[in-house]
């Protein structure tokens, strides 16, 4: 199931064409604004409760909501860009985000916010596979990989920047400004990333990827010139519902249903405990999509999500040791924010500076991952869980030492470079190995599924070790309880290595009995 996508461009397997280019820019931009509202809002949370009088339910929802919104649609948006045309829902992603950042700026009251979020949240799961999509179809070889590298620099960044962001916004503008710009910055830059892109994205882009299931296609038949009769009026209608029926609404409702599901309990798990009475009713739903999705490949029809995807090594792999990074690695900046302001006192703004170098890291080595991830492969990427890991460790050893021995926390900022140069080597590097025997007609869906097992990955980790670490908070201090979460996250970040580790040895026993 190899990828015989075409490159786009005549250039060499190390430069970008200029229409290449602009493809990066525009899509590079709306990743980043999309991923950016994810971490910047962690900052504002105070400023909305002052000014809004919002209650702690309230603010939750301005979390969950994003995400849940955002999960939920990721591989159904990327079904529909194969579809109808990555351009046109990259667009609509982008009007989405745009309306839901405006409205945000100036609401009113908490509900309002909150479903403003929401819609923001939508726009951003139309978004992003709408970008690995792109990326796939215009982009081959070592090309895709240096864009790959270049997308995965644009995640490290937004994670860390974002609560740099926030902080000085709320420092600049005030209280009541202050998070309302958070918001509002977003609108002028899609506008931008909508003018560029019906100015850049190629005509092929707002075409579809894929055609109709053989038996839409045939019924469409031929055209010929000349007046318009009734049968080519048919015809159209016929490829029309054919269209809806490739995006296939039934595994659509299923595979939402099943994910919104799966994520309610660890985003609202201060709901109460029936709240996790959905997590089984949702892993039900998933499997019942799985089985669908098969059934639709038997009787002819275009499925969702092909199944068999996942007999790809390359992508069932990719995809678990992706999965499992993020329900461990996402955690360590909830946990460093909330131990550098609650544990040791410090701004909103200081905690954010404190994920710099790690941004940095991410942004200059992520590029250059990219650039040689097709020829030196998955053990590059166990390089980079082999940094990480070591940066976790030596992350601890900081904290052990500034509370024995009083040594200044700040030493964080050179074990948390070191842990974005492993993140630079791992997010992006994974993500060009994931999809490389990916079929061009399932990029987009393909995507969408890369991604959905991040987002349910990071939900899942942030609830589990961030109630693990204020458990052990409770009864043991600051000092034992960053232990035990950055325990926790090493333990989980080992395993996802450990997958990579079983990726590279099947695929060398794999050469090998070729």
């Amino acid at each position: 199931m190899r990828d015989s996508t075409p490159a786009s461009t005549s250039a060499g397997a190390e430069g970008f064409t200029t229409e290449q280019r602009r493809i990066l820019l525009v899509s590079l931009l709306v990743a980043f604004l999309s991923l950016l509202s994810v971490s910047i809002v962690n900052v504002v949370l105070p400023s909305i409760e002052q000014s809004l009088a919002a209650s702690s339910a309230a603010l939750q929802w301005i979390l969950s909501g994003y995400a849940l919104a955002f999960g939920v649609v990721l591989v159904a948006a990327g079904r529909a860009g194969d579809i109808y045309g990555r351009g046109r829902i990259f667009v609509a992603g982008l009007l989405l985000f745009g309306a839901g950042s405006l409205v945000a700026g100036f609401a009113a009251d908490p509900p309002t916010l909150n479903i403003a979020r929401v819609v923001m949240g939508l726009g951003s799961g139309f978004l992003n596979p709408q970008v690995t999509g792109l990326i796939q179809q215009y982009f081959s070889g070592a090309q895709r990989g240096r864009a790959f590298g270049l997308f995965g620099g644009i995640i490290g960044v937004s994670v860390a920047v974002g609560p740099v962001l926030g902080g000085v916004l709320v420092a600049a503008f005030g209280t009541e400004w202050g998070w309302r710009a958070s918001f509002l910055v977003n609108v002028p830059f899609v506008v931008l990333a909508v003018v560029g892109a019906c100015l850049w994205l190629p005509p092929s882009a707002w075409r579809a990827a894929v055609g109709s299931s053989p038996a839409n296609s045939a019924a469409a038949g031929p055209q010929t010139g000349g007046a318009v009769s009734e049968a080519p009026r048919a015809s159209r209608v016929t490829v029309g519902m054919s269209r809806i029926a490739d995006l296939d609404p039934v595994g659509v409702i299923l595979l939402g249903a099943g994910t919104l599901l799966v994520m309610l309990p660890f985003v609202e798990r201060e709901a109460g405990t029936w709240i996790w009475s959905s997590l089984p009713i949702g892993l039900l739903l998933v499997v019942m999509w799985v089985r669908w999705e098969e059934r639709c490949k038997r009787s002819g029809r275009a499925p969702m999500v092909d199944v068999e995807l996942f007999r790809t090594r390359s992508f069932s792999n990719g995809t678990m040791l992706v999965s499992i990074h993020f329900l461990g690695m996402t955690s360590v900046w909830v946990l460093l924010a909330l131990w550098m302001q609650s544990g040791l006192g410090h701004t909103a703004l200081a905690a954010g500076l404190i994920g710099l170098p790690s941004a940095l890291a991410n942004a200059i080595f992520a590029p250059i991952a990219g650039r040689h991830i097709t020829r030196i492969g998955r053990p590059l990427v166990l390089w980079g869980f082999a940094l990480a890991l070591t940066g976790l460790s030596l992350t601890v050893t900081a904290v052990i030492l500034h509370y024995t021995l009083g040594t200044s926390e700040w030493w964080l900022l050179c074990t948390l470079g070191l842990l974005g140069a492993g993140q630079a080597l791992i997010i992006s590097p994974n993500q060009t190995l994931t999809l490389s025997e990916i079929p061009l007609r399932y990029a987009g869906s393909a995507g969408g599924v890369l991604q959905t097992g991040q987002r349910v990955g990071t939900s899942i980790g942030i609830a589990v070790i961030t109630g693990i670490t204020f458990t052990v908070l409770a009864s043991q201090g600051w000092m034992t309880a960053f232990v035990v979460g950055f325990a926790v996250i090493f333990a989980v970040v080992a395993a996802a290595a450990t997958v990579g580790v079983v990726d590279l040895v099947q695929g060398r026993r794999q050469n090998s009995d070729r």
